[in-house]
């Protein structure tokens, strides 16, 4: 069956909606309930109620077409469906489930897998079922701490999965998420984060300095698992999200060490979007030039990255952890307002109430 028909009226299902429509009753089946628009025989609310598409629920399409949201029945816990091909990405779901399946560790921030489903007209296809989460920077990290908990959580997860011999392959701005529930306790609608699951009001985060956040790793599709005799291992590069690794521009065809373009790519996603945004990480600097040099060889392996950063780390006191995230693009005079009003709106109530500068989940 053909997916890209167009849609039948304005706001009708379109592109690949009219796959997942078809997926309904089998989805529900095991498990996992789809919103109206995509039950069968579903008639469009605003065409009774005389409002705009855009102001109801069932108005809203997809986002990215291959990721659907549900609701797990059992429970009523939010989730994500993520179609794959199995010719494409061979080992995505099995890496999920490995990862999954190891003995409980805080250092495992890999997206959970908790489910996988074979399409029952598709052999090809799979459907995975993860956790809904919520893009890391949405809202902004607001203080010095904010980022060095995101850092700590990201570090550790790279530094568990190479542990247990998984190269991500991808590390990218785009598979760095987290479980926005302590900022947003009621959840959000997938297709439209700003928005309630039911797109009645504008949503407002809490603090995740007050309501720590734990971040996920996700995305295993180019993701490989070695075994511990392979100490060395060599692949062909391929290119994630992240173009800029410098052994990339090289010759393509020459195997690399994926474990060390890893480094750099955890290594570039902090420089890339703390480092060069804002002015307040130059204690950072001289470890992310280790994992970032051209020369894969000499960048440090993940035990290494992660002592350096807890050395770091221990050095800074609680007022530079509370300080405010200076932006590189602000003049004086924003600053100054920005600054008066995370003093008075931020720092104060948060100290008033003992809020830890750095905001650590608790295990």
């Amino acid at each position: 069956m053909k997916y890209d028909d167009p849609e039948p009226f304005p706001g009708g299902l379109r592109g690949m909606e009219v796959y997942w429509a078809h997926r309904y009753e089998f989805l529900n089946s095991a498990g996992y309930q789809l919103r109206p628009r995509y039950r069968p025989g579903w008639v469009p609310s605003w065409q009774a109620s005389k409002k705009s598409r855009w102001d109801v629920e069932d108005g809203v399409t997809l986002f990215v077409e291959r990721i659907m949201d549900a609701v797990r029945t059992k429970d009523g816990t939010p989730v994500v469906i993520k179609r794959i091909f199995k010719s494409v990405h061979p080992f995505e779901s099995e890496i999920g489930r490995f990862l999954s399946s190891l003995p409980p560790d805080p250092r495992n921030h890999c997206c959970p897998i908790l489910d996988v489903l074979d399409d029952p007209e598709d052999s090809d296809v799979q459907l995975i079922v993860m956790p809904l989460l919520r893009e890391y920077d949405d809202p902004k990290l607001a203080t010095v701490g904010e980022a060095m908990e995101l850092f700590r959580q990201m570090l550790e997860g790279l530094q568990f999965m190479h542990e247990h011999r998984v190269a991500h392959r991808d590390i990218s701005k785009l598979n760095v998420m987290m479980d926005s529930q302590p900022i947003l306790p009621d959840s959000f609608h997938p297709q439209s984060p700003e928005m309630s699951r039911d797109m009645k009001r504008w949503l407002t985060p809490r603090s995740r300095t007050a309501h720590p956040v734990k971040y996920y790793i996700t995305d295993f599709g180019l993701s490989t698992r070695y075994s511990a005799e392979e100490t060395n291992p060599l692949e062909i590069p391929i290119f994630g999200g992240d173009r800029t690794v410098p052994e990339f521009q090289q010759d393509r065809t020459i195997p690399r060490n994926p474990f060390h373009t890893d480094i750099y790519y955890m290594g570039n996603f902090v420089r890339e979007y703390f480092l060069q945004e804002y002015t307040n990480f130059n204690f950072m600097e001289p470890l992310i030039a280790t994992m970032v040099q051209d020369e894969p060889s000499k960048r440090p392996t993940m035990d290494d990255v992660v002592a350096s950063f807890k050395e770091i780390l221990s050095k800074l006191s609680g007022w530079k952890l509370r300080e405010r995230l200076v932006e590189r693009k602000d003049n004086i005079l924003v600053n100054i307002f920005k600054d008066l009003h995370h003093v008075s709106f931020r720092t104060v109530p948060l100290l008033l109430t003992r809020r830890p500068a750095l905001p650590t989940p608790q295990a």
